[in-house]
Order: structure tokens, then sequence, then C-alpha cells
């Protein structure tokens, strides 16, 4: 089982709208999405650190997240910021 602490978040993904493009997997840095037998699977939900980059890569919308609202936005602040550790509400 993979753990992770991005555990909150907004994505949700509706495959019966999937082209099997392949742009989500391409983009996400976190492997959320694997192509298989021409459709995307949302495959680990949990590493999604809600950058945004799936949805807005999917040509047909099937892909919709809230970008900045979870630990991306933690993760950059922290980065910015030069903090070690993010805070959020997930961890």
């Amino acid at each position: 089982m993979l753990k992770s602490k991005y555990l909150k978040t907004s994505l949700s993904y509706d495959a019966e709208l999937c082209t099997g493009c392949g742009m989500c997997s391409a983009v996400c840095p976190h492997g959320v999405f694997f192509q298989n037998n021409g459709t995307a699977q949302l495959i680990h939900p949990s590493a999604c650190m809600e950058c945004g980059a799936c949805a807005l890569n999917c040509p047909v919308n099937a892909i919709t997240v809230d970008p900045g609202t979870g630990c991306a936005t933690a993760q950059m602040i922290a980065a910015l910021k030069g903090k070690k550790e993010p805070t959020c509400d997930c961890c």
C-alpha cells in the first residue's frame, strides 16, 4: 500500500470521459495516473499534491482538481520561505 503525506485531495477523475491521450500520466510528478488499455487509471490518488497539471492538460476535462488548495501550496510556501517542513492540514 502506498503511504503518502498528501492524504487530502480535491482530485476527481471521470473515467467515462477519458480518451486515453496519456497527458495526465505524462505530466503528473507523482505517478497518480497510469495508462492501461487505452484509458487512464487513477492508481495513487493519495499521492496527489494538487499541482493541477493533470487537469490543465486533460483535453476532455475528465480530471478536476483545485490547485493551490492543499499540500502543493504548503510545499511551495515552505520552499520559498526556506523552511524544511511544510505545514498543512494533512500531515
